[in-house]
């Protein structure tokens, strides 16, 4: 989504839940609705859900810091997080939008599969000839 120039470029921050032992879509399920209500409510202007093989990732936008940590210490939020299948080890928070988004420069491109390859010269007519007499012999054992 691009924005307009008018407007700064958005305080990204991502959740990100991972299955334990319960799977992270359930978790989407029963609290996503509430983590989207308060990100409106706490000024969010965007958001995004990602599901993705190890869990759910929940991307939202905020005009700074300040309304991102507000929306953070909300009592909806807190009680969300708190509740993940893992609350160990199955919760990740950090600034940037989620696990699969790339970076901010773009890749170089990769050269093409067999580029500076070089097709192998077809062997001569006189070469085939010499291994056809070669193979074309009867076999002769020595019997001893």
């Amino acid at each position: 989504m691009s924005y307009p120039e008018h407007m700064p470029a958005p305080f990204w921050m991502s959740i990100e839940v991972f299955d334990g032992s319960s799977s992270a879509a359930s978790w989407q399920e029963a609290w996503g609705d509430r983590l989207v209500e308060n990100a409106l409510f706490s000024g969010a202007s965007d958001w995004e859900w990602h599901r993705i093989s190890w869990g759910v990732i929940f991307e939202v936008a905020f005009a700074d810091e300040e309304a991102w940590q507000a929306y953070r210490d909300s009592l909806g939020v807190t009680i969300a997080l708190d509740a993940v299948p893992d609350p160990v080890t199955g919760l990740i928070v950090y600034r940037g939008r989620g696990g699969s988004s790339g970076t901010r420069n773009p890749r170089k491109p990769r050269p093409l599969i067999g580029s500076g390859a070089a097709s192998l010269p077809l062997p001569l007519d006189e070469e085939w000839k010499h291994m056809r007499e070669r193979f074309d012999r009867p076999l002769t054992f020595a019997v001893g």
